[in-house]
């Protein structure tokens, strides 16, 4: 059956492809190799076939590396428009951080001010209140002196009606009317000098009354200057302190409980931050300035504890150097084994020896070789937070030290189970592991 369809297809196929021989000659012998339309036929479609696969394997080649140099272009154009936004980003925040210092330069100056108006302000009420007394203490005196003097009036009416009705009594009399005249000249003189005290103590009245006057215009020019100054100072406060809750929110930080621990770590009392306290006796203006004060002081005590959590939590990079983000957080396919694994960090991919940073303050809790991490260390930090530094080629810390948020704790390497040069990074919360990204990209807008 089969030799009958080859004979048909000789038969059709020898007007193109006709019959022919392959002679091979030695020196004894001559042979030949028949060549068949069929065989022919099956040796050309062979021939097309890797033709076809030679053109095919070098169009997907060329597409390939069209395809990598594409992407290579746009990686490093992703990369410096992210290295532009992180300059404009640090402009943004050290313009902020100087506006804040200002406005606190600005509020201290304030406080001086009040206190130094209210010092004047308390002596004032103090003068007035003592030339109060004064007057009070000679109008007593002035209507002791006149009844005093109505009664010795009153005795010399007397005593001259007795002269003048019993002339044997004239010279008593007469004495008892010296000593009246006596008596009336000594009140004259205390009653004139009783005049001018009462005039002097009216003079400086008057003249205490102007400067109360003097000092409360003063004091409404201060309010107003106040005012101006405690409504920058509240609206600097509003724009320092709303990026750093966004930023604890977008982090996934419960910022009471935070708030909290802070403040039990950190509990002395004293100082410029502490509230200012307030007299009852002060008028109502005053009252309400120094209730602005202190309101602007928690303000600063909770922006100065936000501070303090923003350096003891990761919100910092731990490269500085320009990096390239080669594995997400999550489920990937393994670069050793192929198969689907969670991945627990990100990978920075960058130079051989990129110096490598603790972005906040704590303590090394592991610093050593790990079989998977290589050299890998581990540093404890603040809210139950925890991140690790794996693949590295140098560690420049030890198990126990204490570090502050910038220390550089190693280089990178390519060290453990590794394809390439990179950094491994993770963070955990209680020992479960989160995506470091959130709290990188919520300090964008901040630091």
């Amino acid at each position: 059956m089969k030799r009958g369809l080859l004979h048909f297809l000789d038969v059709r196929l020898e007007p193109v492809l006709p019959d022919r021989r392959l002679f091979l000659r030695s020196d004894e012998e001559t042979r030949f190799l028949r060549l068949r339309p069929t065989t022919q036929l099956f040796g050309i479609f062979s021939i097309c076939l890797l033709v076809a696969w030679a053109i095919i394997s070098t169009a997907i080649l060329l597409m390939d590396s069209i395809g990598s140099g594409n992407f290579r272009a746009q990686a490093q154009r992703d990369q410096r428009t992210y290295e532009t936004q992180l300059n404009a980003m640090a402009a943004e925040r050290d313009s902020r951080a100087a506006a804040a210092l200002a406005a606190q330069e600005r509020f201290n100056a304030a406080l001086q001010q009040v206190s130094v108006m209210q010092s004047q302000l308390l002596a004032s009420e103090d003068r007035l209140r003592e030339l109060e007394k004064g007057i009070d203490v000679i109008q007593t005196t002035l209507r002791t002196t006149v009844q005093e003097r109505d009664e010795a009036r009153s005795l010399a009416t007397e005593l001259q009606a007795s002269l003048a009705g019993d002339p044997s009594a004239m010279r008593p009399a007469a004495a008892r009317a010296a000593e009246a005249e006596a008596t009336l000249e000594k009140l004259t003189a205390a009653l004139e000098m009783t005049a001018s005290e009462r005039d002097l103590v009216i003079a400086d009245s008057a003249e205490a009354v102007a400067q109360a006057d003097e000092i409360i215009m003063e004091m409404r020019l201060l309010d107003e200057q106040n005012d101006r100054i405690f409504r920058q100072l509240e609206q600097a406060m509003e724009i320092s302190v709303s990026p750093l809750d966004r930023m604890f929110e977008n982090a996934g930080m419960d910022t009471d409980r935070m708030i909290d621990q802070v403040r039990r770590g950190y509990d002395g009392q004293g100082g410029p931050l502490e509230p200012i306290d307030l007299s009852s006796m002060g008028p109502l203006e005053t009252t309400t300035n120094f209730e602005r004060a202190n309101r602007l002081i928690s303000e600063m005590a909770a922006l100065n504890i936000y501070r303090i959590a923003a350096e003891s939590a990761p919100f910092a990079n731990p490269l500085k150097a320009s990096y390239r983000l080669s594995s997400k957080f999550g489920y990937r396919r393994d670069p050793t084994t192929g198969g689907r694994r969670m991945h627990n960090g990100i990978d920075m991919a960058g130079p051989y020896g990129t110096d490598i940073f603790t972005p906040a303050d704590g303590v090394v809790t592991f610093a050593g070789w790990d079989n998977g991490y290589g050299n890998y260390v581990k540093v404890q930090h603040e809210f139950g937070i925890e991140t690790r530094y794996a693949h590295m080629s140098g560690i420049r810390v030890k198990k126990g030290q204490r570090v502050s948020r910038g220390d550089q704790i190693g280089d990178m390497g390519s060290t453990g189970r590794s394809t390439g040069t990179h950094l491994h990074y993770e963070v955990r919360v209680n020992n479960n592991p989160v995506n470091p990204m959130n709290y990188i990209e919520a300090a964008y807008n901040v630091f």
